[in-house]
């Protein structure tokens, strides 16, 4: 039987930290590593920050779209970018943020979860906002596999509060409700369950109870504005479960493979402060 995602990612929190380092080569950022807005630059720049950080921390999340936007020559890039981090330990967690219905969310997950494609990943973003039922093929092929899915709960976006703020014929928020089917789906899981949360860490004030008994992905530590202290405050008894995303933060010090590791090092020391 295949380990539980949950349980490979508390194994690499406890051993490397808890941090996700994001792999987002957006134009600018390319421009700023002196790489060329181009396949060679996308290629130059996922191999370093491979290269730098999947032997070190956690979880890498590429960002599907920046690599999307090359086409079939920028999925290729992708395609190894994905099998050469997990090859060196990280686990990678594929920021698609797919969300369908019936055939075509089986399809995605057939992409990013099933062990023969050549995008399998350890877990994937998803949107539930086609109603979390949406997501079953997703959620089983996961279970299938070992891997996990993190689905939109309570985004760091303004705009995103009109929908996930949203109250539902059953007094919760549309948020809350997301939590609580995900809390549904981790019963019994133990160290942790495999079914996470996105909740933007720059959020003043959740609102909802976070305890899902699996990871909560918690983008927006560095350049958005939120530090690792800001944790416990928003997490509360659910700290210990965060994952940390950093993407600008870190990335900003390449191509410089040093300068990259002492950065996302700093970060893992800042969070475990934080968090004790």
């Amino acid at each position: 039987m295949t380990v539980p995602f949950g349980t490979r990612l508390r194994e690499a929190m406890d051993a490397r930290g808890p941090l996700c380092v994001g792999i987002d080569p957006h134009a600018a950022l390319l421009e700023a590593w002196g790489l060329g807005d181009d396949v060679a630059g996308l290629e130059r720049f996922s191999r370093t920050v491979v290269e730098a950080l999947a032997d070190r921390v956690a979880v890498l999340k590429p960002q599907a779209a920046f690599f999307e936007r090359f086409g079939s020559k920028g999925i290729a890039v992708l395609e190894r970018a994905v099998a050469d981090a997990r090859a060196a330990g990280a686990l990678v967690l594929m920021d698609a943020k797919r969300g369908d219905i019936g055939s075509t969310m089986a399809a995605y997950a057939d992409a990013f979860l099933a062990p023969t494609s050549p995008l399998f990943s350890d877990a994937v973003t998803l949107s539930p906002y086609l109603g979390f039922g949406s997501l079953r093929p997703a959620l089983d092929a996961a279970r299938a596999s070992g891997g996990g899915v993190f689905v939109l709960a309570l985004t760091s976006n303004p705009e995103g509060h009109e929908v996930q703020r949203a109250v539902g014929e059953d007094g919760l928020t549309v948020a809350q409700s997301v939590l609580s089917r995900l809390a549904a789906e981790n019963a019994g899981a133990s160290p942790l369950g495999s079914f996470g949360a996105v909740v933007g860490a720059t959020l003043k004030d959740a609102g909802v109870d976070l305890a899902v008994n699996g990871p909560l992905l918690a983008p927006g530590i560095g350049a958005q504005g939120a530090t690792p202290a800001d944790i416990p405050g928003l997490f509360g008894a659910a700290s210990g479960n965060v994952v940390p995303s950093v993407s600008r933060d870190v990335l900003r010090h390449g191509p410089s493979v040093p300068a990259l590791r002492e950065a996302a090092a700093r970060f893992v020391d800042e969070v475990r402060t934080a968090i004790g």
